[in-house]
């Protein structure tokens, strides 16, 4: 697997409840564009603040449209490590093809616990296993030698890194000629062209849901050596990064998306507790940004 996964987000038309006419159109948007896997139930898609009634319910529903044009991976991190299995043996027997799992995120581990941690997963889960590397919410790194360690075990495949960190992401790629098999993702949408160029094997990029064939260009072009191209689809990128710093959120990438996606049609933009969607001040400088990105409805 290789290339551009976005990290789709959950669409929602009120609480506990998906936007099941949003969510056909946005995979379809989606899959429009070119992508190369989806990634549902990252942090992008709120997985944390979804009931688990409602985790399932999505993977039903977007493996059953997707219908294997692309893998589907699911993430499945939890703070209960029961209910993080129970996620994955969920998500094989709606017909996905890998998940995904970040450190648990209340007890901050130690290195050893956490090496200890994937050791214990892995041999419990039905389907290959990607670790997400998230130190901004789960409050710990995965270390380089504790990725080393989970690269003995073939029933883990790769990792995710959003830590945003090059010099880390470096020392993943270090690792990474190790395993023929292995995947190294970026996540900061900035960073992809970047990641590739320096060996990684793609991105998980949120801005994919609203503009897919945008990270795709983008993918390949930085794959293809294409610096003049490249350097074209970054000031893109970076035009479309503005959207996640509207408002004083933490929630601001997921509401700026969200918000966008309503105004283009696709999907509503309501979001579970804690938080609440973008007020019309906000929707505003969002609709101005479309227009400037050349985004229409």
């Amino acid at each position: 697997m290789t290339g551009i996964v976005p990290p789709v987000v959950t669409p929602l038309r009120g609480r506990d409840e998906l936007d099941v006419p949003g969510l056909e159109r946005l995979v379809e948007h989606i899959l429009a564009g070119g992508v190369h896997a989806l990634f549902i139930l990252g942090t992008t898609g709120e997985a944390p603040s979804l009931s688990y009634r409602l985790r399932r319910e999505l993977m039903d529903r977007v493996c059953r449209q997707v219908r294997g044009r692309v893998p589907v991976l699911v993430g499945i991190t939890d703070t209960a490590f029961a209910e993080s299995v129970a996620l994955a043996r969920h998500a094989a027997d709606a017909g996905a093809d890998a998940v995904v799992a970040a450190p648990p995120y209340y007890w901050p581990e130690g290195q050893p616990e956490l090496r200890e941690y994937f050791e214990h997963l892995a041999p419990e889960l039905p389907l290959p296993l990607f670790l997400y590397n998230m130190p901004a919410l789960t409050k710990v790194v995965i270390a380089p030698d504790t990725v080393r360690h989970a690269m003995d075990n073939p029933r883990i495949i790769g990792v995710k890194d959003s830590g945003g960190d090059m010099a880390y992401f470096d020392e993943l790629l270090k690792l990474a000629p190790q395993r023929a098999d292995w995947r190294v993702f970026v996540g900061p949408e900035h960073l992809t062209a970047e990641a590739v160029r320096r060996g990684g094997h793609g991105g998980v990029n949120g801005g994919a849901n609203l503009l897919p064939r945008l990270f795709v260009d983008l993918y390949e072009a930085a794959t293809q050596h294409d610096a003049v191209r490249v350097t074209a689809l970054q000031a893109q990128v970076e035009r479309l990064g503005r959207l996640y710093r509207i408002g004083q959120y933490s929630s601001s990438v997921i509401k700026g998306l969200k918000c966008a996606l309503s105004l283009c049609g696709i999907c509503d933009d309501f979001m579970e507790e804690p938080f609440h969607r973008f007020r019309e001040p906000e929707r505003q400088q969002v609709r101005q940004l479309l227009v400037e990105l050349g985004v229409t409805s």
